[in-house]
């Protein structure tokens, strides 16, 4: 599995995924919350593997080829 991920699209996605996942599981109740907070795991697992699935079909890539 090769990276697809720019150094800045991960760390953007990494602070957004933890601010979604602390909310949505933290702040928000019910299943608005769960929504929110498993969006947020997923931003963060996938700011942290550099790998989006959803960037494959759409043939989109942020990682610079040296």
């Amino acid at each position: 599995m090769r990276g697809n991920m720019g150094t800045v699209d991960r760390v953007i996605r990494s602070v957004i995924g933890v601010v979604l996942a602390g909310v949505g599981f933290g702040v928000m109740t019910g299943a608005g919350g769960i929504v929110v907070g498993v969006i947020g795991i997923v931003l963060l697992l996938t700011g942290l593997i550099g790998f989006c699935p959803l960037y494959v079909p759409l043939h989109f890539n942020t990682h610079k080829v040296r």
